[in-house]
């Protein structure tokens, strides 16, 4: 049977865009399954950021969306909306400038009959209890001292991988190995750098 990985993002993330693409390539050659959690960054970040620019309405509004498909139509179909949204943000360069067209046409692309209601229900704070306990219950693995993406094996979570490229096949596989060793040893807590490369999403 696979194992469950549970994966916490954000659609405006670009490095849990990446991660994620990553995991979804693991998926094709370890034994795994992918749970879809959603985090917020307008809840991480609330206290610091202007709640009337345009940007972070954008933020809070993806993350809603999806928490939305997630709760109505469960993990498959947020899975489904987070490779159409995240397509769209970052690989073609949708951005926070167009969220509304990413998260209608993601909502058409995955066929949801409730895509309207749920697009009108992004805007308002309906979800916003919802994506606050969906971020607390990720933060309480990890500490509060994180963003996006986080991945939990088990009992054991972690802020991360970050990476600027995403690995393909067994290089993927590679990856992971190391990567979930690390997650399952009781007494690691980090690994860090300095970044000196920009994301790319191809």
């Amino acid at each position: 049977m696979a194992q469950t990985v549970k994966f916490w993002f954000d659609p405006a993330c670009p490095f849990a865009w990446i991660t994620s693409r990553w995991i979804r390539e693991v998926e094709q050659v370890r034994d795994i399954k992918v749970d879809f959690e959603v985090i917020s960054l307008g809840v991480l970040n609330e206290k610091h950021q202007d709640q009337d620019d345009p940007g972070t309405k954008a933020i809070w509004q993806g993350a809603r969306t999806a928490l939305a498909v997630r709760e109505r139509h469960g993990a498959e179909k947020v899975s489904e909306f987070y490779t159409a949204a995240g397509t769209r943000i970052h690989n073609e360069g949708y951005g926070t400038e167009r969220y509304d067209d990413a998260m209608t046409e993601a909502l058409a692309e995955i066929g949801v009959d409730d895509a309207n209601e749920i697009f009108e229900e992004s805007k308002k704070d309906t979800y916003d209890e919802g994506l606050r306990e969906s971020t607390r219950c990720a933060l309480e693995l990890v500490g509060d001292d994180v963003g996006t993406p986080i991945i939990a094996i088990g009992d054991s979570a972690f802020f991360g991988p970050v990476m600027t490229r995403i690995p393909r096949g067994e290089e993927a596989g590679k990856i992971w190995d190391g990567f979930s060793t690390l997650v399952e040893y009781p007494y690691f807590y980090e690994l860090k750098r300095a970044r000196n490369t920009k994301p790319e999403f191809s």
